[in-house]
């Protein structure tokens, strides 16, 4: 008979190492969620039925107003100005507009434009094409491209993350366009699933994602309805998992970066004889977390200039070495809200976590929610992400979260101030 393999990938040495989930926990604790309240909350957000606001006690009048409309900044900056002060002109003359998008991350494929798939950008570029000057026009025409507008942008979302003011730019040589034809044109191509919140004519200088100074995420996390991650004394898969498990929850992405553990039939009948296998105890794992311990452990995060490489997802080696994976917290907070539904009086309960930082990596939001949710179900010292940059290997933090729970709030140009945070 083969000698059975058992997969930990977990080790540190801490007094609550026994007690933390593997990958494969982590995911089915994340995925067995009642995701489509979140997905129809971010939808009706897009569509200005309500106010992503109202769900916290702060002042509408620092952030935005609740038609969606970004409130006006009373620092005018050089960027939001459209003259130029070098004295350049003829098609130096440029008209740069920035746009600032609503949309519904389940009805896209992301951000980035990818042969056969709808995207935000195929869309918002395809819109634009009627605005493209002449020259540019013919250049596409000789090349066999089609007519479209090129845009920037100020963070690319993956399939499945909303925005509710996500930032973009485009710019042509014609002075005949007024911001309100460009809108016209978005949203009469939108189908509905993405909207125009904003769009201003800028300085040629300003650069959606060169210009900006923090990013702003939202997460939203049901804690309601969901199956518990195992039964009291009777589910040993909370700690081993058959390889055959199901690879698909709730109709949402199929289970990535998870461990494959293989156990033959004598090795299952020896769990529940023994409670061992192979030597290791079988511990029964917690089953649920505390909001306020993942308030703590983010918290330790704020204010600091840390490597977030072991919280990034999709990214070479070579590319996760030094400065570059660097990122400044302004502000890591979470907290207990209700979303309103109708199947409760009083509303659904969800954690949503706040993030603002000058910058993210691939996944790192997704990743740090849920890693956050594991240290904190495990008991772990509030210090246990900190700890985690350290670690030699990606493994030693949980798989990233449901990319449906992810929304990319705002994006600033000018300095942060902590009194604008959702989560005081």
């Amino acid at each position: 008979m083969a000698t059975s393999r058992v997969y930990v990938h977990y080790h540190h040495a801490d007094a609550c190492s026994k007690a933390r989930w593997n990958a494969r926990e982590t995911f089915k604790f994340m995925y067995d969620r009642p995701w489509k309240h979140v997905i129809d909350f971010y939808s009706n957000a897009v569509e200005g039925k309500l106010s992503v606001l109202s769900l916290f006690q702060i002042k509408k009048s620092l952030l935005v107003k609740d038609d969606g409309e970004t409130e006006s900044k009373a620092i005018e900056t050089e960027l939001e100005t459209c003259g130029r002060k070098d004295g350049r002109t003829g098609r130096w003359e440029r008209v740069n507009f920035k746009i600032v998008l609503s949309y519904n991350g389940s009805s896209f494929d992301g951000w980035q434009k990818q042969p056969d798939l709808h995207t935000v950008q195929s869309v918002v570029e395809k819109s634009l094409g009627g605005f493209v000057d002449e020259k540019k026009a013919q250049l596409l025409k000789k090349k066999c491209k089609p007519l479209e507008g090129r845009v920037l942008v100020a963070g690319r979302t993956d399939k499945g993350v909303s925005a509710l003011n996500q930032v973009c730019s485009f710019y042509t040589w014609r002075k005949d366009i007024e911001p309100v034809e460009v809108e016209d044109a978005i949203n009469k191509d939108a189908s509905g699933k993405l909207r125009v919140v904003s769009i201003s004519k800028v300085s040629r200088a300003f650069h959606p994602n060169f210009s900006a100074k923090w990013r702003r995420y939202l997460y939203i996390f049901p804690l309601d309805n969901a199956e518990p991650l195992c039964e009291s004394g009777k589910n040993h898969e909370n700690f081993i998992f058959d390889e055959n498990h199901g690879k698909q929850k709730n109709g949402l992405l199929s289970e990535e970066n998870t461990e494959e553990v293989i156990l033959s039939e004598d090795d299952e009948f020896e769990i529940e004889e023994s409670g061992k296998v192979n030597g290791l105890e079988v511990v029964e794992k917690p089953s649920d977390f505390s909001v306020s311990k993942v308030d703590q452990l983010l918290q330790q995060l704020q204010g600091k200039v840390l490597s977030y490489k072991m919280f990034a997802r999709d990214t070479k080696a070579a590319r996760n070495e030094g400065p570059p994976t660097e990122c400044f917290m302004y502000h890591a907070r979470a907290a207990e809200i209700r979303l309103a539904c109708s199947e409760y009086a009083e509303g659904r309960r969800v954690m949503c976590v706040e993030l603002v930082a000058n910058r993210f990596l691939r996944k790192m939001v997704r990743v740090l929610v849920a890693t956050s949710i594991r240290e904190a179900a495990a008991g772990a010292e509030n210090d246990s992400l900190l700890k985690l940059l350290e670690a030699s290997s990606r493994r030693a933090t949980a798989p990233p979260a449901p990319s449906e729970g992810l929304c990319l709030f705002d994006v600033g140009y000018t300095d942060f101030d902590p009194q604008t945070s959702l989560i005081l």
